[in-house]
């Protein structure tokens, strides 16, 4: 199989992708619209703004200090980033689904 035979399958590949991204995706997401993207955004920021000053809060308490944060302080860190990463994820998740038409828009 040559170069060309080999790119010939991935398009062909990537076309039954996107047809079966469409065909699962979409019948589960009400037809969207600009706004109704507003919700995703807004979650992922907050998460971010809470991940963040979790953050800043335990540098400040440890800045002038040999010590370090506790397991405890760490662990809650923790679950805020996992909660903002999952949540980045998910809006990115939504971010190509639009960019490859596996969602219906209202424009």
């Amino acid at each position: 199989m040559d170069d060309k035979d080999i790119n010939r399958l991935l398009l062909q590949f990537d076309r039954i992708l996107r047809q079966a991204n469409r065909e699962h995706i979409n019948p589960e997401i009400e037809e969207l619209a600009v706004e109704d993207l507003k919700p995703i955004a807004n979650l992922v920021a907050k998460s971010r703004a809470v991940y963040l000053k979790e953050l800043y809060t335990l540098s400040k308490k440890y800045d002038e200090s040999d010590a370090f944060p506790s397991a405890e302080e760490l662990k809650r860190l923790k679950v805020l980033r996992t909660r903002f990463l999952e949540l980045a994820e998910g809006s990115k998740s939504f971010e190509v689904s639009i960019q490859r038409g596996y969602l219906d828009l209202k424009l």
